[in-house]
């Protein structure tokens, strides 16, 4: 299975170099998603508390105490922007990394230079899988384009998956999932980069270790937010 998984993942990178890529959103030749689609998702980014989707100017509410300070969100997802998540995550569409990035850039304000910028580990049966770590992929894009220093700062304890779970089991998994691997600086901003939000327990534990290690400012951004009873 695994052999096979690997030669799927060459044949994709084969066809993303010399094959012509149609927009997701409106079928248009020449990229994963044309300027016009990109603008229209950008403009409809969503605006609201990241867990619990309540109006908010700051990404978080006083309804959800977490650990995250703030945060940003690219959009619903749905539309193009689910199409081309769908396929960065189970079809090997790896090119795919740059538009999410680029919605993501949107979405984030300027951040202090000294902000270093967290992906949200992947569980590793995933990156072998695809033959890629996706949100590591979207953490050094959003990082080079903004000057930032990327690090994976957080392991996984578990090998859960969540895909297909029911709120309650999707937060016990994440509450057991994250641990820091190593001492933080207090003085330094830390923001988590993950793909989609659905109840918003992977983001709220992996900002509670990252806090448990020192760290005083997290934030966090995803590139879409997709409640659980809509998930597809």
């Amino acid at each position: 299975m695994q052999l096979l998984n690997v030669k799927s993942t060459i044949l994709h990178k084969l066809l993303d170099q010399f094959a012509p890529h149609y927009c997701f959103s409106c079928g248009e030749i020449g990229s994963l998603l044309c300027d016009s689609c990109k603008h229209d998702i950008v403009n409809e980014r969503f605006e609201g508390c990241l867990l619990c989707g309540r109006l908010s100017l700051s990404g978080t509410c006083r309804h959800c105490l977490s650990a995250i300070d703030r945060s940003w969100c690219g959009g619903e997802r749905s539309g193009g922007l689910e199409k081309l998540i769908n396929r960065y995550k189970f079809e090997y569409a790896e090119a795919a990394y740059i538009p999410l990035g680029d919605i993501l850039l949107a979405a984030l304000p300027d951040l202090p230079s000294e902000t270093v910028i967290v992906p949200i580990p992947t569980v590793r049966s995933h990156v072998r899988q695809r033959g890629y770590d996706h949100a590591l992929l979207l953490a050094r894009f959003v990082a080079e384009k903004r000057g930032l220093h990327v690090s994976t700062l957080l392991r996984r304890r578990t090998a859960t998956v969540q895909r297909g779970a029911d709120k309650r089991t999707r937060i016990a998994q994440a509450k057991e999932a994250f641990e820091a691997t190593s001492l933080l600086d207090d003085d330094v901003p830390y923001l988590l980069i993950d793909d989609v939000v659905t109840t918003g327990s992977t983001l709220r534990y992996a900002a509670e270790a990252l806090k448990s290690a020192g760290a005083t400012t997290v934030w966090a951004v995803a590139a879409a937010r997709q409640p659980l009873d809509e998930q597809r």
